[in-house]
């Protein structure tokens, strides 16, 4: 009984209390990220050590204050702080909102946390909790810790999200590139070469990223060619004081290691080919066609990164940031590579390619903010991806041709292959934000790329019996290959897009509950494109070549009109095919038109429900012509579809509690075809051909996909998470990459059926398991799972192309039923020496890389495990020694052609079996990458 009295004086006393006292309550938000709430800012009474910090919502509350005039002094890490007068009334709750902007005052060590803030995994987490769509982002502090070095590695480590091996397309959810969308600071970007629709992803260093975000859910501000998701690069930018950062490392490939490397001669150590503007064919005469050997197999790597910023008056301030990276590498496949058709076409059981690969990239970012209300940037971007690549098949005298002329059983068949590619890209933004008044705000921007994207002068070289160069017996040698007089080639390719891009957001905050966003974005771009080949017309059946590592000696212009001739596929008018420059062999030209005016609303129902329905109108207008060799000479020469498109979408979040969400969203979008997929020309490679169909403009012009998704989600705590999906996708008139059912295989785009279905789960987990004192983590571990279940209908398709197929339904084209990313981080503290060591793991299982027509079977990609140690050393504040081995397991990497059959005789001479499940096109390890860094920060 005493308890309970001593308990209801207690409470009594209190309630007297708050009716004598007053709170202090508000918002903090932030000036330098589109004044998004601030969490974890500091609030305090002046003179006092009372105060609190922001929650994740940016919400503080202070209470309990006796009535009277206080000053808060509101902080944050390299923000300016700020004071303000309060008057505290007696039970009254005085509320203070607080717009927080960097300083340009901040010490070097604050500078780095400032930075990092929009990079780290707490606030990208904070962002991801607070979307309106599903999204999922991963930053520049994340990417350094997993020694994620471009942005295709970084979205790999997003669930649901695989990459293909060996280069930077992207599958999401198990939908490939042909269903995805990239963009940079929001604005569209070009593709950099002409079998994707999205840059290689591997062209964006992490030097230049600040963080990386996929949006898997639509909205009316995203284009309405979406499917699977949107990638946003945000570029980095600076906001403190002066900072120089310079990172020297170097690299190697298990087996490069002690390789005697070769490469295209004529192109330089960074990446730069100074002959786009010869006439190819002089360049022919005065330039032979071996490679040239390269000193050394070890990889270079360098990059600085410089900041600073300057008050300019009381309100305004300027920021630069600018970086610029080199990179080499070197990679040595050996393994089996071949083109399997309805008839065997080419077979090499043993081939070895030599790749030397270089990127530069180049990024500046001027930041002015004129005011509280108005900022302005500009970013330019230069990125140049070169390289060179030489493959010698056969090279065990058993390749494998059934074309060949020389000899009865079509062994002994060679091919030496010498291309460099390099692509150049451009990009420039200008970008802003104005706050118009308190309730109407202004986001634009405006871009202009260019590519360039060229392969200059591919050598082609292919010999038969060349087994008798390996029998050491100087009376044998190989010949010369002459079926036709482009069996020995040299190849000149030219891509030049050019894209102008803008988008606007004017949003209207009529309440805290209600807030409108009306828009336009849109994209104006032309894609050229031409090729060019010289056959080498061999003069003498069976001509020997006494010495294949030299074939200069026999290309040189003494030998010309000799030994052999060169040839074009059209001559200039009045001039003969042979020993003279030609015309172009194949062009096309393509322009795309995308304008739209959408709008949303963002619903706030009390605390807990948050509804976005929007509604976008699209207009759409894509044109192709085309004048290509092998098509009938009653084509039409060029195709057009122009289509207006209604696109609803709704959003719905459901805050089960303050860390717990609950997510559904719903659309409708398109897919529109690519100028890969509809223009006819046809690119050889040395094992496939893959070429477009520019039937896929006919009606329909374009797919429509419906997209549902259901998302629980819970932030467990700062940097973890847990979370579940699924998700379903209703694809009607899909596109599918189809390997033709004829001797030359060549691969093409068709609408394959009717409709395909899309079915998903998705699971993540991110756990800290120990932690310190002050609550940071030690160790910690990180999992996502995602289970794809695809299946398409398949029919006859009759046009300027023809497929069929032997069965009525399969799975979708580029789909991993399985796709797993797991990673464990290991950080502790040993005064200034602060080490990270993280192993990274991945797989994506089998998926499709070509439905097979007819009875040839189906292209697979098979599953690739991969694992990656990466050891980051603090030594002290300025100095860094980073080190990483990657690709651990070095797993086969394979593409099959399934249920193939030989005859009995050709399968003795392979030895393999007549009738197999499955034949590999191509089959080789990359090897172990091991790198180290030293990294010095001024």
């Amino acid at each position: 009984m005493r308890q309970i009295i001593l308990l209801f004086i207690f409470l009594f006393t209190a309630f007297v209390q708050a009716q004598d006292t007053g709170s202090i309550i508000g918002k903090l938000t932030d000036k330098e990220f589109n004044n998004e709430p601030l969490p974890f800012a500091n609030v305090l009474i002046k003179g006092t050590t009372t105060g609190v910090t922001s929650d994740v919502d940016g919400n503080y509350r202070l209470d309990n204050l006796n009535p009277g005039t206080y000053t808060i002094q509101f902080s944050f890490v390299g923000y300016e702080t700020i004071e303000k007068q309060v008057i505290v009334e007696a039970g009254k709750e005085t509320k203070l909102d607080i717009l927080m902007f960097a300083s340009a005052a901040s010490l070097d060590e604050v500078v780095i946390k400032t930075t990092a803030k929009r990079e780290t995994e707490t606030a990208l987490l904070l962002d991801q909790k607070k979307a309106t769509t599903i999204k999922q982002s991963i930053g520049a502090q994340e990417l350094s810790r997993k020694g994620v070095s471009d942005a295709a590695g970084a979205v790999t480590k997003i669930s649901g999200i695989s990459k293909q091996e060996g280069g930077g397309n992207v599958y999401v959810r198990g939908l490939g590139d042909r269903y995805l969308n990239t963009t940079y600071n929001g604005l569209t970007l070009p593709a950099n070469n002409i079998e994707k629709k999205n840059m290689d992803l591997n062209l964006f260093s992490s030097d230049v990223i600040q963080n990386v975000g996929v949006s898997k859910t639509y909205a009316a501000n995203f284009y309405g060619d979406f499917a699977a998701g949107n990638v946003d690069i945000v570029a980095k930018e600076h906001t403190g004081d002066f900072f120089l950062d310079v990172n020297l490392g170097s690299n190697f490939n298990s087996n490069a290691i002690g390789k005697n490397f070769v490469k295209s001669e004529g192109t330089g150590y960074f990446g730069f080919y100074n002959r786009y503007r010869n006439n190819p064919y002089a360049v022919i005469l005065s330039h032979g066609v071996d490679p040239q050997n390269i000193d050394g197999s070890l990889g270079v790597e360098g990059n600085f990164s410089i900041g600073d910023s300057w008050e300019i008056g009381e309100e305004s301030r300027l920021s630069v940031f600018t970086t610029a990276a080199f990179g080499s590498s070197f990679e040595y496949r050996r393994g089996q590579f071949a083109n399997v058709t309805a008839a065997a076409n080419t077979i090499f059981q043993d081939a070895e390619e030599f790749e030397f690969t270089r990127n530069t990239t180049a990024m500046a970012n001027v930041v002015y903010r004129i005011n509280n209300d108005h900022k302005i940037k500009f970013n330019s971007l230069f990125i140049n991806a070169a390289t060179d690549e030489v493959g010698r098949f056969g090279i065990d005298g058993r390749g494998y041709n059934r074309n060949t002329i020389a000899d009865n059983d079509d062994f002994g068949f060679f091919t030496q292959n010498v291309q460099f590619e390099q692509d150049m890209i451009f990009v420039n933004q200008v970008l802003g934000t104005s706050t118009i008044s308190e309730k109407l705000k202004l986001d634009y921007g405006l871009g202009y790329n260019k590519v360039l994207a060229r392969q200059p002068d591919r050598k082609r070289i292919a010999l038969e019996r060349f087994e008798n160069t390996l029998d050491n017996d100087p009376s044998t040698n190989a010949i010369f290959y002459r079926n036709v007089d482009f069996d020995n080639q040299r190849y000149f390719q030219n891509i030049e897009d050019g894209e102008f891009n803008a988008r606007v957001n004017l949003s209207y905050e009529q309440s805290e509950n209600l807030k409108f966003n009306f828009g336009y974005n849109g994209r104006i771009k032309e894609r050229t494109f031409d090729n060019q080949r010289y056959g080498y017309e061999i003069i003498n059946p069976l001509t020997e070549i006494e010495d294949p590592n030299n074939f200069d000696a026999f290309f040189s212009t003494q030998n010309l009109g000799v030994l052999y001739n060169t040839s074009v596929f059209r001559p200039l008018p009045g001039l003969e095919r042979e020993n003279l420059p030609g015309q172009l062999e194949n062009t096309y030209s393509g322009n795309l038109d995308v304008h739209a005016l959408y709008a949303d609303a963002v619903y706030k129902v009390g605390e807990k429900w948050t509804f976005v329905p929007g509604l976008r109108v699209e207009k759409f207008n894509q044109e192709i012509s085309y004048d290509v060799i092998n098509l009938s000479f009653n084509n039409p020469g060029s195709n057009e579809a122009s289509e207006t498109f209604f696109l609803p979408s709704v959003n719905v979040k459901y805050a089960l509690t303050e860390d717990q969400n609950l997510r559904f969203s719903a659309s409708r979008t398109v897919s529109n075809p690519e100028f890969k997929e509809v223009a006819p020309f046809v690119y050889e490679n040395v094992t496939d051909r893959i070429g477009g169909n520019p039937d896929l403009l006919n009606d329909p012009a374009f797919s429509t996909i419906v997209n549902l998704d259901l998302k629980y989600e819970w932030f467990i705590n700062s940097g973890e998470i847990f979370s579940i999906g699924v998700f379903n996708k209703t694809i009607n008139d899909p596109v599918n990459l189809v390997s033709a059912n004829d001797a030359t295989g060549t691969q093409r785009f068709f609408r394959t059926g009717d409709r395909a279905d899309v079915f998903g789960i998705e699971l993540e987990v991110r756990k800290r398991l120990i932690k310190d004192e002050d609550e940071k983590s030690i160790l910690s571990a990180g999992m996502n799972v995602t289970y794809t279940s695809t299946k398409q209908d398949l029919k006859t398709v009759s046009g300027t192309f023809n497929t069929n197929f032997n069965r009525d339904s399969d799975e979708l084209q580029g789909a991993s039923p399985v796709l797993i990313n797991a990673d464990v981080s290991y950080s502790p503290t040993f005064g200034e020496y602060k080490p990270v060591a993280n192993l990274v793991f991945s797989y994506f299982s089998d998926r499709i890389d070509a439905l097979g027509s007819g009875q040839l079977g189906n292209i697979i990609e098979k599953g690739v495990p991969t694992l990656d140690f990466v050891w980051k050393n603090t030594i002290n504040k300025n100095f860094e020694i980073n080190a990483s081995v990657k690709n651990i397991l070095d797993p086969t990497i394979e593409r099959v052609r399934e249920n193939v059959s030989f005859d009995t005789t050709l399968a003795n001479d392979l030895g393999i079996n007549s009738n197999l499940s499955e034949f590999a096109l191509s089959s080789y390890k990359r090897g172990i990458n091991a790198s180290i860094q030293f990294k010095y920060k001024f």
